[in-house]
């Protein structure tokens, strides 16, 4: 995991490899709490709000610098997923996906369902992930969307 940006509670990250989304078809990001809680239900009030904001600004900043970089993201899909870890010995885990869909996907076409089978599959294998071009601007995004009105009254 390469992490994007950071609060006191928690991270904006990407994966340094095998992303379920390649960066091409629109790529991956996720944010995870520092502190780790089963599901949305466990969130306090000032947590969730803040959980929500930055799924928002990091969305939006993931649009913009993507397609800024050549990716023609259209829509963002965001997933809250905990579904492979249910069985492990930490069970499930709150964290929130940040799929883009890029208008030229080849893999997960634009319009259509995402499709997730199993790691083990290899399917992710040769996903690309973002550069770090990318994630660099996605940072500076995020800094500079928290600065503006929408976010800071948030």
């Amino acid at each position: 995991m390469i992490v994007i940006f950071e609060t006191d509670n928690f991270t904006v990250e990407t994966l340094a490899q095998k992303p379920h989304v390649d960066r091409n078809d629109g790529g991956h990001i996720l944010i995870i709490p520092k502190k780790p809680v089963e599901d949305l239900t466990k969130l306090n009030s000032s947590l969730a709000k803040e959980l929500t904001k930055l799924v928002m600004v990091a969305g939006e900043a993931m649009k913009e610098v993507l397609n800024q970089h050549g990716v023609d993201i259209g829509v963002i899909n965001y997933q809250e997923n905990g579904n492979w870890s249910v069985f492990a010995p930490h069970g499930p885990h709150l964290h929130v996906h940040l799929y883009g869909r890029a208008i030229s996907a080849k893999t997960q076409k634009y319009g259509e369902a995402l499709y997730f089978p199993k790691p083990e599959t290899g399917f992710y294998d040769k996903n690309k992930p973002l550069t770090q071009e990318d994630i660099s601007g996605i940072k500076k995004e995020i800094e500079r969307l928290l600065q503006t009105e929408k976010y800071k009254s948030f």
